[in-house]
C-alpha cells in the first residue's frame, strides 16, 4: 500500500509539473541497460528494476522485456539508487546521478549472479542443487550435490523434486505419472528412458529442467510434461576442463570416470565430454501366492556404459552462428540370474537360470544455424537432428527342473529418428512478440525375434511414425502482466506391421489431425512475488510395446502382450504457481489439475491359455475419462551462515482403471484412486573453507494402483567434500541409504492374491576425486542462445 501511494504521489506531482512553463521544469532522466544471467549469459526477462532515492524510498521502476532490456524514464534530477531484483538471484545495486548534462545513463550489460553460489576459478556452480522458477519451467542446477556423486542419472533424478525413478523397473515418473517425455540437451533419443538414465553419469549433468505444462512451441507428447537433462558444456576462453573419478561399493564394486573440456579461441569454441560407468549390480526378490506357489528371483547385471559428446560453436560473424555436435552412447549389459518356483509345501516346481546380453549403440548428430537480424530479438534458426540406435539382445533361459525345454530369444532392434525444425522470432512491437515454427519428425523401428520358446513363434515388426507440425505463439506485456497465447497443429501418421510365423499379419494404422492450444500468464506485482497461470493440451500416443500384439516373456509366470486397438489419450492441463523471494531464499507453491480422455492404463488378467490357472497376462487398454490433481511446495532457505536447506513436498491424486478380462466386454472394470505423497530435504553444512557436509532424506508414501498396494519407502544419505590443491581439487565421500530402508514391497488381490518384495543395492559407499584445470574466463562474447536449449523469448525444444 505504501508503494502504491508513492507511485500515486509521483504521478500527481508529474501532472502538476506538466502545467508549469517548460523552461522551468527540471529535465527528467532515463536509465537503460540489459540484464543477463552471469553463468549462462542468457537474457533475463521479467526482472524488476527499481529506482530509489537516497532514503531508500521507491521513486519509480519497471520490468525487463523478453530480451532482458529495460528503459526507465522520468527519473528526477539528483542522486538515486538503481536496484535490479529477480527471484533466485542476488540483488544488483548501483548509485546513479541525473543532471542536465547527464540525463541519459546506459548501464550496459548487467550480470546477475544466482543466489547461494560461489565463484570457482573456472566455473560458477551452486554448492547444493538450486531451483530457479522460469516462465515455463523449473530449472534444477545440479550443483555439487554430495549424495549424487558418482551415481547415474537414475539416482540423481530421485533427488529432484516432483520426480521419482522406480529402482526396480527404471521407469521414471513426473508428478506421480509415468507418461513423461525425457530429452537430453533438448533432443529426443532412441533409447527407452529406463535404459537411458542408467547410461548417463551424474557428473556429466549440468542441470535438469522440469517443464510440467509446455507451451505450443513444444512437442505435445507426454501427459505429465517434459524432463530435459542438460549435459555439461564449457565456453570459457582458452583451454579448460575437469576430471572426475570414483569407486562405489555395495554388494559389488563399481567404477566411474568423466571429463569435461573445452578450447575456445577466436571465433570457435570446441567442447567435449566423456563419461564411463561400469560394474555389477545386484537385485533380488520374491513373489508369493499363499497356498499356491512362491517365486524367488536373483538378478545380477554387469553394465558398462560410455557416453561421449564432442562439438563446436562457430561464430561466423556477429549475426551468424553455426553449431555442430555428436553424442555417442555405448552400453553393454551382461545379465545373469535365476528364478526358483516352489509349491505350497516347498517342493521344487521349476529352477530356471538365465543369461541376457544387450549391446546398444546410440548415435546422435546435430547441426544448428542461427541468423540474427538488425532488430533486437529478431532471428531465424534452423536445426537438424538425426539419431540411430542398434540394440541386439540375446536371452538364454535354462530349466534344470521342470517340464519346459531350454530356449533362446535372439532379438535385433534398430531405431532411427530424423527431426527438422525451423523457428522464427520477431518482436513486432515494443511489448509484443510473434514466434512461428515448422517441424518434421519421422521415427522408424525394425525388430526381429528368433526364438525357440514353446508357444512363442519367430516374429518381426516395423513401426513407423511421421509427424508434421506448425506452431504460432504471440506474447505481449501489459505493465506487470505478461501474456503468451499459442497453438500447435499436428498431423500424425503411423503404420505398424506385426508378423508371427504361422499367424496372420496384423497391421496398425492411424492418421490424426490435432490442435494443441496453450496460454501463459505471469504477474509480477513486486520484486518479491511472482504468480503464474498456464494451460496446455497434451497427448499420449501408444508406444510400440503398448500396441505390439506379439507375446513377450516377462517372468516364468507372467507374459506381456500389447493391444493394437489402443487409441491416444488427450490431456487438458491447468497449472498455478506462486513464488516468493524471502530473506535468505525463496519458496514456491504450485497446484495443477488435469482432465484426461480415453485413459490408457495397464490391464492384468489370468492367461486364458493356461489350464493350471497360475499364469497371468500384462497388457494395456483404454478406459473412461478421469481427472488428476496435485499440490507442490518447495523452499530454498539459508538457515544460518553455515547451513542451507532445500526442501520439497508434493501430493498427487488420480483414478486408475483396470479389467480382469479384456476378451469379455461384460467383465467388471476395477477403479482405484491413487494418492501419492513425497517429501525430500537436502541440508548443506559449511564446516570450514575446505570442508562441507550434506544430509539428504527422502520419503515416498504408500500408493495403490491396479496391480499393487505398495508400501512406503524412505532413505537417508550423508556426504562430505574436502577441498585440496588450492581449491582446484575435491575429495568426495558419501553413504547412501544408511539404514538400508529402500525396497519395493507390495501386496495384491488382482488377478490373484499375492505379495512380494524386491531389494537392490540401495546402501552404498562412494569415494571420488574431482580436479579442475585451466584458467580461462568468459569474455564479452557469450555463448549462443541454444546452449541451454532455450529459444529466445519463452523457450522451447524440438
Amino acid at each position: 500500500m505504501k508503494n502504491i501511494l508513492l507511485v500515486f504521489l509521483a504521478v500527481f506531482t508529474t501532472s502538476l509539473y506538466a502545467q508549469m512553463p517548460k523552461n522551468s521544469l527540471p529535465k527528467p532522466g532515463v536509465i537503460s541497460g540489459k540484464v543477463i544471467d552471469q553463468t549462462t549469459k542468457q537474457a533475463l526477462p521479467y526482472v524488476n528494476v527499481i529506482i530509489k532515492d537516497t532514503a531508500k524510498k521507491i521513486i519509480t521502476g519497471g520490468i525487463t522485456d523478453d530480451n532482458g532490456l529495460f528503459s526507465i524514464k522520468n527519473i528526477p534530477e539528483g542522486n538515486s539508487i538503481i536496484e535490479i531484483q529477480f527471484i533466485g538471484y542476488k540483488t544488483f545495486s548501483k548509485p546513479v546521478s541525473i543532471n542536465r548534462k547527464s540525463s541519459k545513463i546506459n548501464l550496459g550489460v548487467i550480470s546477475l549472479e544466482e543466489d547461494s553460489t560461489t565463484l570457482d576459478e573456472i566455473e560458477i556452480r551452486a554448492e547444493t542443487s538450486s531451483v530457479t522458477q522460469k516462465v515455463d519451467r523449473k530449472v534444477i542446477n545440479v550443483g555439487k550435490d554430495l549424495t549424487s556423486a558418482g551415481a547415474t542419472a537414475s539416482e540423481l533424478l530421485n533427488n529432484v523434486q516432483s520426480v521419482s525413478v522406480d529402482s526396480q523397473s527404471g521407469n521414471i515418473s513426473l508428478r506421480g505419472n509415468e507418461n513423461v517425455r525425457v530429452l537430453v540437451d533438448g533432443k529426443p533419443t532412441n533409447i527407452p528412458a529406463s535404459e537411458l538414465l542408467k547410461q548417463i553419469p551424474s557428473t556429466s549433468i549440468k542441470s535438469v529442467e522440469l517443464i510440467t505444462n509446455p507451451s505450443a512451441k513444444y512437442n505435445p507428447e507426454g501427459m505429465s510434461g517434459i524432463i530435459n537433462i542438460i549435459l555439461n558444456k564449457n565456453a570459457n576462453m582458452g583451454f579448460n576442463g575437469s576430471i572426475n573419478t570414483g569407486v562405489e561399493a555395495g554388494h559389488y564394486v563399481r567404477y566411474n570416470a568423466s571429463t569435461n573440456m573445452n578450447y575456445k579461441t577466436g571465433k570457435v569454441n570446441f567442447f567435449g565430454n566423456y563419461g564411463f560407468n561400469g560394474g555389477d549390480r545386484y537385485n533380488f526378490g520374491y513373489v508369493n501366492r499363499p497356498g499356491v506357489n512362491n517365486q524367488d528371483f536373483i538378478f545380477i547385471n554387469d553394465n558398462e556404459s560410455h557416453l561421449f559428446k564432442i562439438g563446436a560453436d562457430i561464430y561466423l560473424d556477429d549475426k551468424n552462428t553455426l553449431s555442430l555436435y555428436t553424442t555417442q552412447n555405448w552400453f553393454d549389459s551382461n545379465a545373469r540370474g535365476r528364478a526358483i518356483i516352489t509349491d505350497n509345501n516347498g517342493d521344487l516346481i521349476e529352477h530356471s537360470p538365465n543369461t541376457q546380453t544387450n549391446e546398444s549403440h546410440n548415435q546422435a548428430y546435430n547441426v544448428n544455424y542461427k541468423h540474427v537480424f538488425e532488430k533486437e530479438g529478431h532471428n531465424i534458426e534452423f536445426e537438424a537432428n538425426f539419431t540411430q540406435n542398434d540394440s541386439p539382445n540375446f536371452l538364454e533361459n535354462s530349466f534344470t527342473e521342470g517340464s519346459q525345454p531350454n530356449y533362446i530369444n535372439d532379438i535385433k532392434n534398430k531405431r532411427e529418428n530424423t527431426l527438422l525444425n525451423l523457428d522464427y522470432t520477431n518482436p513486432i512491437s515494443k511489448n509484443g512478440k510473434l514466434e512461428l515454427g515448422l517441424e518434421y519428425r519421422v521415427n522408424n523401428t525394425n525388430n526381429t525375434n528368433a526364438t525357440t520358446q514353446v508357444g512363442f513363434n519367430n516374429s518381426s515388426f516395423t513401426y513407423d511414425r511421421d509427424i508434421y507440425s506448425a506452431y504460432a505463439n504471440y506474447g505481449h506485456k501489459f505493465g506487470k502482466v505478461t501474456m503468451q497465447l499459442g497453438a500447435r497443429l499436428e498431423q500424425y501418421k503411423i503404420e505398424g506391421v506385426f508378423n508371427q510365423v504361422g499367424e496372420a499379419t496384423e497391421t496398425v494404422t492411424d492418421d490424426i489431425f490435432s490442435i494443441y492450444p496453450s496460454a501463459f500468464f505471469t504477474f509480477n506485482p513486486s520484486e518479491k512475488n511472482q504468480f503464474q497461470l498456464s494451460y496446455s493440451k497434451r497427448v499420449d500416443r501408444p508406444g510400440i510395446q503398448q500396441v505390439n500384439p506379439i507375446r513377450e516373456w516377462s517372468t516364468p509366470l507372467i507374459t506381456s502382450v500389447g493391444n493394437p486397438d489402443l487409441v491416444p489419450q488427450f490431456t487438458n492441463s491447468v497449472e498455478f504457481n506462486y513464488t516468493r523471494k524471502i530473506k535468505g531464499g525463496s519458496i514456491t507453491l504450485g497446484s495443477f489439475y488435469r482432465n484426461i480422455n480415453d485413459v490408457i492404463n495397464r490391464a492384468t488378467y489370468k492367461d486364458p491359455s493356461d489350464a493350471n490357472d497360475v499364469r497371468q497376462i500384462l497388457t494395456f487398454a483404454n478406459f473412461d475419462d478421469t481427472d488428476a490433481y496435485g499440490l507442490e511446495f518447495s523452499a530454498n532457505y539459508k538457515i544460518a551462515k553455515w547451513w542451507r536447506a532445500n526442501a520439497s513436498m508434493d501430493y498427487y491424486s488420480q483414478k486408475q482403471f483396470g479389467t480382469t478380462d479384456l476378451s469379455d466386454p461384460n467383465a467388471p472394470t476395477t477403479e482405484v484412486k491413487t494418492d501419492i505423497f513425497n517429501a525430500r530435504i537436502s541440508n548443506s553444512f559449511t564446516v570450514s573453507k575446505k570442508l562441507r557436509l550434506q544430509l539428504f532424506a527422502m520419503y515416498r508414501g504408500p500408493r495403490e494402483d491396479i496391480q499393487w498396494n505398495v508400501e512406503p519407502m524412505k532413505m537417508i544419505n550423508i556426504g562430505a567434500n574436502y577441498s585440496i590443491l588450492k581449491g582446484k581439487g575435491n575429495i568426495n565421500l558419501r553413504v547412501n541409504d544408511i539404514f538400508n530402508d529402500m525396497r519395493f514391497k507390495f501386496n495384491s488381490t488382482r488377478p490373484f492374491v499375492q505379495n512380494g518384495r524386491f531389494k537392490w543395492e540401495s546402501r552404498t559407499a562412494y569415494i571420488g576425486f574431482n580436479y579442475r584445470f585451466g584458467g580461462g574466463k568468459n569474455k564479452a562474447r557469450s555463448r549462443k542462445q541454444r546452449d541451454n536449449n532455450e529459444k529466445q523469448g519463452g523457450g522451447g525444444f524440438l
